[in-house]
Parts: structure tokens; C-alpha cells; sequence
């Protein structure tokens, strides 16, 4: 069984105004730009006299190596989204108003071919190979996969209007 370690874990939450759709696409475009694989697990909308409620789940993969790859799981979920007009620079603009959350898990999976599982032997191998050969490299792409789900954060915090810590 291929190896999967958390790396990173986040939550964003915002409550105010945003707009759904493009919190959306400049998920989805941030991803795909990044080279990550898209697969939406979940999409759901429930309308209530509160407002609309959405739960979405992705799954977000991209290969590094033969060995490697990088997965982002993000579970988003609003609450009480309602259409909004707020008004920008004396205009008025649609958007929406709620409160969104949405939950970051960065993992690292390792052998993700399932090349070493076979044989015992291998097994035993493997473990060599991680502990002594390749610490460094996985070190690495550890430290890769954690800032490149960071900068996502930092992009979609820029775009909610969410200070920086």
C-alpha cells in the first residue's frame, strides 16, 4: 500500500461579502495552473430560509516523480450564502454574503505505484531507501508540498480579504 504522510493542515473561514464564483474558479485555475489534477468528490446545495448551504470536496494530485506525488484535499463549506450588492468605488456590484470555510490537508504519498509492496524484501528496502538514500529529497518535497499549499492559502486569503498572520 503506497505510503501517505499529512504534511500540512489549515483552515480558512471568512464571514462577509465574496463572490462564490470567483472564489470558485480561482481555486479550480490555481490548481490546474500548478499542475494538480482535479476530481470534485462532493457537490452539494441545500437552500434554507438562512440561505444556501454548499459542501464541496476535492481531491487535488499531481505527480513528481515515479515515486512522489502531491496530494491537497480541500473541504469547503457555506453557510447562510445569500446574493448581496455592495457597492465599490460608487458602483454597484453582485456578490454574495455568508460565511465560508474551507479545510486544507497537504499529504506526501510515497510509492504511490505500489511498485515496493510485492515482497517482503522490498518492503524492507524501501524503508532503507527512504531512511538513508533519499531522506534529503523527501525532506524536500515535503517542505515543497507545504509551501505550495500555503502560497494557495495565502492567494485565496488575498482574494477574501483575509489579513495575513
Amino acid at each position: 500500500m503506497a505510503q501517505k504522510k499529512e504534511v500540512y493542515k489549515e483552515v480558512l473561514k471568512q464571514t462577509g461579502h465574496w463572490k462564490y464564483s470567483e472564489l470558485y474558479d480561482l481555486a479550480f485555475s490555481w490548481l490546474k495552473s500548478s499542475g494538480y489534477k482535479l476530481k470534485e468528490d462532493l457537490y452539494n446545495e441545500k437552500l434554507s430560509s438562512n440561505g444556501k448551504e454548499v459542501i464541496i470536496k476535492w481531491t487535488a494530485e499531481k505527480k513528481v516523480t515515479d515515486y512522489f506525488k502531491f496530494q491537497i484535499l480541500m473541504d469547503w463549506h457555506i453557510l447562510g450564502m445569500k446574493d448581496a450588492e455592495v457597492e465599490v468605488d460608487g458602483k454597484k456590484v453582485n456578490t454574495n454574503k455568508g460565511e465560508v470555510e474551507i479545510k486544507f490537508k497537504a499529504n506526501i504519498i510515497k510509492d504511490y505505484e505500489k511498485r515496493w509492496e510485492d515482497k517482503p524484501l522490498w518492503k524492507f528496502l524501501r524503508g532503507i531507501y527512504e531512511k538513508y538514500i533519499i531522506r534529503e529529497t523527501v525532506e524536500e518535497f515535503e517542505d515543497d508540498l507545504e509551501n505550495e499549499t500555503k502560497e494557495m492559502i495565502q492567494d485565496l486569503k488575498a482574494f477574501l480579504r483575509i489579513p495575513a498572520k
